[in-house]
């Protein structure tokens, strides 16, 4: 079980608790094609900034370059290719502003985004961070309308990053690192 995540890298520094909340691995059972194992963080404890490199759509605008600094929990400050639609979302209410879902994925087979969320939320050596709604397998409270997957990639060809585990080193440039999980890694999956 695991307490306490940081992740660390460009634009990035961002420290959150997992604690007691369930992590839901996918191998299938939910989405088509999955490669994800998603959790939540402890609602009012994301602390930081994040800086994601991803384009993501949302209601048919597609948005860029979206940097979110957390306290307590809430976003307090939201940035990006259109700050006042940004800002528009994460207002609509109460819960948006908050995390709902942060999910590691290993898809080998998908490596670039492609702005359909249920494929980019799977990439290879990526990790994505959702402002709203939490799912029931892995709730933290959190409720909104509102459920955006940002994602962030990793890979050393986006700018690398790191994410760590209650102080331990988990995976790095978007390849794990511990013995127990390296079989994820994209040249270990067929």
């Amino acid at each position: 079980r695991t307490d306490r995540v940081r992740i660390k890298g460009p634009g990035t520094d961002l420290r959150f608790s997992i604690d007691g909340i369930p992590a839901i691995s996918c191998a299938g059972e939910h989405n088509v094609p999955d490669g994800e194992c998603f959790t939540a963080p402890v609602k009012d404890s994301v602390e930081g900034h994040i800086q994601f490199n991803a384009e993501t759509l949302y209601h048919g605008t597609v948005f860029n370059d979206i940097r979110l600094e957390f306290e307590k929990g809430k976003v307090v400050k939201a940035t990006g290719s259109d700050d006042e639609k940004i800002n528009n979302i994460l207002d609509s209410d109460e819960g948006a502003r908050y995390i709902g879902e942060f999910a590691i994925a290993f898809n080998p087979h998908i490596t670039e985004p492609m702005k359909d969320i249920l494929f980019d939320e799977k990439i290879a050596g990526s990790f994505h961070f959702t402002p709203g709604n939490a799912y029931d397998m892995a709730d933290n409270g959190n409720r909104s309308d509102v459920h955006w997957d940002m994602v962030l990639i990793q890979r050393p060809d986006y700018g690398g990053g790191e994410i760590w585990f209650d102080d331990v080193l988990i995976r790095e440039d978007g390849d794990f690192v511990i013995p127990e999980l390296k079989g994820l890694n994209r040249g270990n999956l067929v």
